[in-house]
């Protein structure tokens, strides 16, 4: 879903225009056929030779595995993967050990909704983190940030939906229309619905060019999510921690902005 960025924070491995993607980070490949080689004095491998090297030599194999700040990029999803579900893991162990507290439903609430405003900052910072670091890896797991920002969301959502509502349909259409903070959260998640359904490559191929366009939702979803935040805290005076969170949405905002003009200000050099 990042902007200017062709493969989205819920989508595949495609880097933006102008950065090279985790195939192509290592240039052109070299063409075992002799490619640019003069017409007139073709390349033919020896007798009794194979093309490629000596005698009955087999391809070089490939290289190594791929490696993300030093970790095989499959073992790196794994990693990612386990680290996105501990929030989850947490809730269950203090569901069997009673450790909600006296109000349940108010912690798995809150609980819920910082981990979904944290899996998406994390999912927008990822283009910046590859950029910075020339880590073009980072695109591949991107998709799965946004994934796990939309799954706590749609948990954020069901907790309120369900214990706060008791699937009271006509109950919580009044309650989202009367409260503005509900209103502003409940919009930010029906945004993330669309992302999350093309997060595929796809839909990506289906979609073209609108899919990037679609997909810069993400930083409007975060605007909202902070408001919704901001709004919530506003009833208990309690700004503190939401004003960490502004600031990093700001830090990436401004990083969208200002990259167009780093990248040309180093060209220029």
């Amino acid at each position: 879903m990042a902007a200017n960025d062709s493969s989205g924070v819920m989508g595949r491995s495609v880097a933006p225009p102008g950065l090279p993607d985790a195939s192509s980070a290592a240039g052109p490949a070299v063409l075992g056929s002799g490619e640019g080689a003069s017409p007139a004095s073709p390349r033919v491998a020896p007798v009794g030779r194979k093309p490629g090297g000596a005698a009955g030599a087999k391809p070089a194999a490939n290289a190594g595995p791929q490696r993300l700040f030093g970790l095989p990029l499959r073992g790196a999803k794994v990693l990612l993967f386990v680290i996105g579900l501990l929030p989850l893991a947490r809730w269950v162990w203090l569901g069997f050990t009673d450790g909600f507290g006296s109000n349940p439903t108010q912690f798995l609430t809150r609980s819920s909704g910082t981990w979904t405003l944290v899996c998406l900052l994390i999912a927008m910072g990822i283009t910046p983190l590859r950029q910075l670091t020339k880590q073009n890896l980072l695109a591949r797991v991107r998709r799965m940030a946004g994934l796990f920002a939309f799954f706590y969301a749609f948990l954020h959502f069901t907790t309120y939906i369900w214990f706060d509502q008791f699937f009271d349909l006509k109950a919580t259409i009044a309650d989202i229309i009367e409260r503005p903070f509900i209103l502003v959260g409940f919009s930010a998640f029906i945004l993330l619905i669309p992302l999350a359904v093309t997060s595929t490559q796809g839909w990506m191929k289906r979609l073209g060019k609108r899919w990037g366009l679609l997909h810069r939702a993400v930083y409007l979803i975060g605007v909202l999510a902070i408001v919704h935040y901001w709004w919530h805290k506003a009833g208990k005076n309690d700004f503190a921690e939401v004003i960490w969170y502004a600031a990093v949405l700001a830090a990436l905002l401004a990083w969208r902005l200002l990259w167009p003009y780093i990248q040309a200000g180093k060209r220029a050099r």
